[in-house]
């Protein structure tokens, strides 16, 4: 038993669980530098993983027991906690730009950098779910900022500096569950918790390109036994990942079919072959044979050209259907004879831009105990895995999400909102809702009242009150009550913009403000009438006469008599802005008439000097006294004008008119036409001195307007009431 604790050593322990082997290294960051104390390599006895897929755990776990035991012995470190990298055929990524605008000037903190990238995390989420078809339960893994933007321009660090709005460009990438379950569980198999979970490309990435050389457009291709995992960067940041299905395992079954020899032999001619001229071998038969290095470089060359083919047919891919500027290979299948020369006539780029990669990227790599360790290709993926740690310190936890125990990518600042998305407890029962809004339309326009806000969701976490910004780790216990709606939106004509406007209107001599008329639907409403959805509200630009009346507190009855603009009106008359209105009593309305209406002998003088003057220029027709006509200055014989006695002109309009007032035979003269309030001119009926309080009038038994026209035998009754 080992009598050190790996946390008090503070040393990383990374496992590379391969299709054909796994590999284990412990080590430690010191300056920059890292730092390998042991190395353990251990082949798994069957093929209990395809493709990157482990097939069978109780297995695949006790070949990593196997190392981790051995690699104790070597450290005298008891190891428990395991760095591990992800490869499958059923990788997904998701390309996505957030943007997020300050209401004022900020000065960009970690905390907003952390929630901006959240955000975006989130947000490439959202659009992986819109576009997964399959029944896969998929878990995000790992995720690689590609650009920071502030106030729009492309910016490497947003820490420090002020912003009206930032951006950020990533890529994130999404794994089966089942292939991070599968993980899992073979390390929980040989007594370890996951510390850190990333990708392979990443892990290969962290050791072979360093991020002085991502500003070219280059790609990595990690050639493992089941997978080529693939990696593209430009403009400082990896742009693109991905893995095919095909690899160095394809490679050993050709050797295995050829030599006549199981597939654990075969693996092992292909690996000396890259070591040796000649390898011996036993088959199946029980013969001794030898080949070449050579006659194995020709039987694998056609599979050799399939991989090149695919793996820069993925590059091209991933790279905006164009060549990238150099390929770096890293991995035990990238070793083969003729791999790299196949990628570089794929690729259509010179041979030496494409190149394995080993020994010259461990600068920064120290190997303490260097007993036969050979820095090579191979070591690049478990090397990166270890430094993943550092740069990412990425993992799995478990938390209990409303009675649900649920699993979460850890990226060490995970809080109760990041459990609710995996948990696909609805966004919306997180914020509060507004209640419904109210749509209705003003004048023919659409106007809407939103909802009032409801409650928040009440969070708790470990029985604490806690908001959904609250941090969380491992077997934290979360409760969430929903949050609810609100009122639903609500609106009253009198708040209505327009119907708040008044309009200036001269009532009875006087200057007043009167308020705007509403319709709903057609019909008259006040203005405390609580608009309903679908409302269709009208204001008018008017108010009717009694509308006026009731805001100047005029009591309008069937003795009142309503003028605007000097016409006769009624209680619907509209008045609009600078309009006159007059009200008054049938008594006003009379001796207002009387006073100022023409007599039918001033309208007949009007007519004959308009006919007159129309025929000749010669005579002047002017008014005499008692509406008399005369003529003036006519010519003499020698056409001189001289002073004539006026003579009186008769009205030829004229007519007498017989009608009945109150039973008496009554006759009316000197006028064309006749109204009613000409009666008063011949009956001996005096409107300066009431002997009641109201004129009772009658036209042949009905109410008469006293401008109404009156005919031939008409009966009228004036009276006092």
């Amino acid at each position: 038993m080992a009598s050190l604790e790996q946390s008090e050593q503070k040393v990383v322990f990374g496992l590379d669980i391969g299709t054909r082997s796994v590999v284990g290294t412990v080590g430690y960051m010191n300056d920059g530098q890292f730092n390998v104390i042991a190395q353990s390599v251990e082949k798994h006895q069957t093929r209990a993983m395809l493709d990157g897929q482990i097939h069978d755990i109780g297995k695949v776990g006790a070949t990593i027991k196997v190392v981790k035991e051995s690699l104790e012995q070597q450290t005298d470190i008891h190891l428990t906690d395991v760095c591990i990298a992800a490869a499958g055929r059923v990788l997904r990524t998701v390309r996505t730009t957030y943007e997020y605008e300050y209401p004022e000037s900020h000065e960009i903190t970690d905390e907003d950098i952390y929630n901006l990238d959240s955000a975006a995390v989130e947000q490439a989420y959202a659009e992986f779910l819109k576009s997964n078809t399959s029944n896969l339960k998929f878990y995000l893994v790992g995720y690689s900022v590609m650009h920071y933007y502030l106030d729009g321009y492309q910016i490497a660090n947003l820490e420090g500096h002020n912003a009206g709005k930032v951006s950020v460009e990533l890529i994130a990438t999404f794994l089966p569950d089942d292939c991070v379950d599968g993980l899992y569980k073979a390390c929980e198999r040989a007594e370890l918790n996951v510390a850190n979970l990333t990708l392979e490309p990443i892990a290969a990435m962290m050791v072979a390109i360093p991020d002085r050389f991502r500003m070219l457009n280059l790609a990595l291709i990690d050639v493992g036994a089941g997978t080529s995992d693939i990696c593209v960067t430009d403009d400082g940041s990896i742009t693109a990942y991905g893995m095919l299905p095909i690899a160095g395992d394809d490679i050993t079954e050709i050797i295995a079919q050829h030599c006549l020899v199981d597939f654990n032999q075969a693996d092992e001619i292909k690996i000396a072959a890259s070591h040796s001229d000649r390898v011996e071998y036993i088959d199946i038969m029980g013969l001794r044979k030898t080949i070449t290095a050579k006659e194995i470089a020709r039987i694998i060359k056609p599979q050799v050209d399939i991989m090149a083919q695919k793996a820069v047919e993925e590059i091209k891919r991933l790279n905006g259907d164009k060549a990238v500027s150099a390929v770096f290979v890293v991995g035990g299948g990238g070793c083969v004879p003729g791999y790299t020369k196949a990628i570089a006539k794929e690729m259509d780029i010179p041979e030496e831009r494409v190149a394995l990669r080993g020994e010259e990227v461990m600068k920064n790599i120290t190997f303490l105990n260097n007993d036969g360790i050979e820095r090579d290709s191979l070591l690049v993926t478990p090397l990166g895995i270890c430094i993943s740690f550092y740069e990412e310190a990425n993992n799995f936890i478990f938390v209990s999400f409303n009675g649900i125990q649920t699993k979460i990518y850890d990226n060490g600042k995970l809080q109760i909102v990041d459990a609710a998305m995996q948990a696909a407890f609805p966004n919306e029962d997180l914020f509060p809702k507004r209640g419904e809004e109210l749509r209705y339309t003003v004048n023919g326009k659409e106007r809407a009242s939103r909802g009032e806000p409801g409650e928040p969701a009440v969070i708790s976490l470990n029985g604490k009150p806690a908001d959904i910004h609250t941090k969380i780790h491992a077997n934290d216990i979360i409760e969430v009550v929903p949050s609810t709606a609100g009122a639903p939106g609500e609106a009253v004509i009198e708040g209505i913009p327009e119907f708040k406007t008044k309009f200036n209107v001269n009532v009875n001599g006087k200057n007043v403000e009167a308020s705007r008329f509403a319709t709903v639907n057609g019909e008259p409403q006040t203005a405390l009438y609580s608009i309903n959805p679908g409302d269709e509200v009208k204001v008018l630009d008017y108010n009717t006469a009694s509308q006026i009346a009731a805001l100047m507190d005029i009591d309008i009855n069937e003795d009142t008599v309503i003028i605007v603009n000097n016409e006769r009106g009624d209680k619907d008359t509209p008045v609009y802005e600078n309009f006159k209105i007059e009200f008054k009593s049938q008594d006003e309305a009379i001796l207002d008439y009387y006073r100022d209406f023409p007599s039918a002998d001033e309208v007949a003088i009007s007519q004959a000097n308009q006919e007159s003057y129309a025929n000749s220029d010669d005579v002047k027709i002017i008014e005499g006294k008692d509406g008399q006509l005369s003529f003036d200055d006519l010519p003499d014989d020698d056409g001189e004008y001289k002073k004539k006695e006026q003579e009186p002109v008769k009205n030829i309009l004229a007519h007498d008119l017989h009608i009945f007032v109150n039973n008496d035979a009554v006759t009316l003269h000197g006028k064309a036409d006749y109204i009613f309030v000409d009666i008063f001119d011949v009956i001996d009926f005096d409107l300066s001195k009431p002997n009641g309080r109201s004129i009772v009038t009658t036209l042949n038994g009905a109410t008469p307007d006293y401008m109404q026209p009156i005919h031939e035998g008409d009966k009228i009754e004036v009276y006092w009431k």
